[in-house]
């Protein structure tokens, strides 16, 4: 297959849309390991998979905790050596992080331990197995269009009235990181793009979206799948979307 030999590792990856990940890029070739908080959920995961022809495998792996994400990176290199994608997907939301003025700022900060630091720890740890890909690695980061300072300005936008600041501004942020990383990787061969998985019924959202995991899995897959990357950009299901 044509994707045979490729390792990506996908962070929340037990459900909802990085499970739905796993599923497409497994049954596309590539091996897939599952980074779950829980052991149990990440082995089960694995087997579901496995009985759908998916080569996978599952890591413990709290991006908020860095013996964690450390003993993750030494059982990935163990066990294949490299990293060929690896996918920032893992994120929460809170409903106690609304209108600005209105904000637990406890909440708040703990949106952007596992949406932005999360993600910065997790591809730091991961970089030296992703350069053993051979110049060809990816980093695809799991974002949204609630992150979009252009979306989020724009009162005819029709989730205009959609404001959570916690999280809008921890995928702005991760956004930033895209852009920046997708800068400093350049001259490595290894591409950094967000993804935006668009409005997608999950425990996330207490399954309020309007698309199937599925759909919200899409721009990420296609991003993986790509015969060539292009770095620092935004995907959603309908093409490139405004930062």
């Amino acid at each position: 297959m044509e994707h045979a030999g490729k390792i990506v590792l996908v962070t929340g990856a037990n459900k909802g849309i990085g499970y739905e990940i796993c599923r497409q890029l497994g049954a596309a070739g590539m091996t897939v390991v599952i980074g779950a908080r829980k052991t149990d959920a990440g082995e089960e995961a694995v087997r579901k998979l496995t009985q759908n022809g998916v080569v996978a495998s599952a890591v413990s792996l709290d991006v908020t905790d860095p013996t964690s994400i450390a003993a993750a990176k030494d059982a990935i290199e163990e066990r294949y050596g490299k990293l060929d994608i690896l996918v920032n997907n893992a994120g929460i939301a809170s409903m106690a992080v609304g209108k600005p003025s209105e904000t637990d700022v406890d909440a708040a900060r703990q949106i952007f331990e596992t949406n932005f630091f999360g993600p910065i720890a997790v591809t730091k740890a991961m970089l030296p197995l992703l350069r053993k890909a051979g110049g060809t690695a990816r980093i695809i980061n799991q974002s949204s269009d609630l992150g979009s300072l252009n979306r989020q300005s724009d009162g005819l936008w029709h989730h205009a009235q959609v404001k959570p600041v916690g999280y809008s501004a921890s995928k702005a942020a991760l956004n930033m990181l895209t852009v920046q990383l997708s800068w400093e990787l350049q001259a490595e061969g290894i591409t950094v793009s967000s993804a935006n998985p668009g409005s997608t019924a999950t425990d996330l959202n207490n399954n309020f979206g309007q698309q199937t995991v599925a759909e919200g899995a899409a721009p990420a897959v296609r991003l993986a799948l790509m015969e060539v990357m292009p770095s620092g950009i935004f995907l959603g299901r309908d093409g490139q979307e405004p930062w």
